[in-house]
């Protein structure tokens, strides 16, 4: 892995970039220092973007969300998220386990996510036990999200209703504004360890890459991938066998983002993972 100071290398290198946007572009509140000079810097090259997000809300929404952070529509090209992965499963049904949900569904997560399910045939229920299915987001609004307990009621009841789970957002936590909260991922893990049916849609699975990299329309041995969770950027980048850049300021940044280039290299290497590079933000 070479360890380099900025992007700007492997802007030369590369045709095209699959970029994440939490931890990389943003921290959930506002653009985080040099990530809107570095796409600038892409666009000005011409190199196409797409960034490709975990977050459970539909892609317009994650749009919005951008330009209020001051991350212009221009900066760069089309956006996938789990979210509208989750919304297009849900409208078309793609296999039998999607067809046999049903169209009762449960929302665990906050109530700005349900544009998710906005305009489809689904009727929202205010209980589990009433429910076919539940759709998970993430924390809701109404319990502390840095407390894993808190949820475990609500995630007996729907074990107890034996539904089904969609995750939208496979991370287990990301960083808001500097506070470590919890993610739908560390939900749907603990429903799955209980003996919860889980389907999690969205980075590692390589399924969410083929449609980012259509968007490109750059070959993908010509793509980078570029995020800061080993998890779910890196290892989805190397499910899909495209090329990773790590940014080591993000997620990992406690643990990794002053140590040695030598334990960043062994943090990788125990993971099974093979990143190209590793940057410690998305800077130029």
């Amino acid at each position: 892995m070479r360890h380099l100071t900025g992007f700007a290398q492997l802007a030369q290198e590369f045709d095209g970039f699959i970029i994440d946007l939490w931890g990389v572009v943003h921290d959930g509140v506002s653009a985080l220092p040099g990530a809107i000079e570095c796409l600038a810097r892409l666009r000005e090259a011409g190199k196409p973007t797409v960034m490709l997000s975990n977050a459970p809300r539909r892609s317009s929404a994650l749009r919005a969300s951008m330009k209020s952070m001051g991350i212009a529509d221009t900066l760069y090209g089309d956006i996938m998220s789990s979210g509208e992965a989750v919304h297009i499963a849900l409208r078309d049904r793609p296999d039998a386990w999607w067809s046999s949900l049903g169209n009762r569904v449960f929302h665990l997560g906050p109530e700005r996510d349900r544009n998710v399910i906005a305009g489809l045939d689904l009727v929202l229920q205010d209980s589990p036990h009433s429910a076919d299915f539940v759709l998970n987001t993430g924390p809701d609004d109404h319990r502390n999200p840095t407390n894993l307990a808190e949820f475990e009621p609500v995630l007996r009841d729907c074990m107890r209703a034996d539904l089904r789970m969609i995750c939208a957002n496979p991370d287990l936590e990301v960083i808001r504004d500097g506070v470590r909260v919890l993610c739908a991922g560390a939900l749907a893990k603990l429903y799955h360890r209980w003996g919860g049916d889980v389907r999690w849609i969205g980075k590692p699975d390589p399924a969410i890459y083929r449609p980012a990299i259509a968007l490109l329309g750059v070959p993908s041995d010509r793509v980078l991938a570029v995020g800061d969770s080993l998890r779910t950027d890196i290892a989805g980048a190397a499910g899909a066998g495209l090329a990773a850049c790590w940014v080591l300021g993000g997620l990992h940044g406690d643990e990794l983002g002053r140590q040695s280039r030598s334990l960043v290299d062994s943090a990788a290497r125990d993971a099974g993972l093979f990143p190209i590079a590793s940057i410690p933000r998305f800077v130029w």
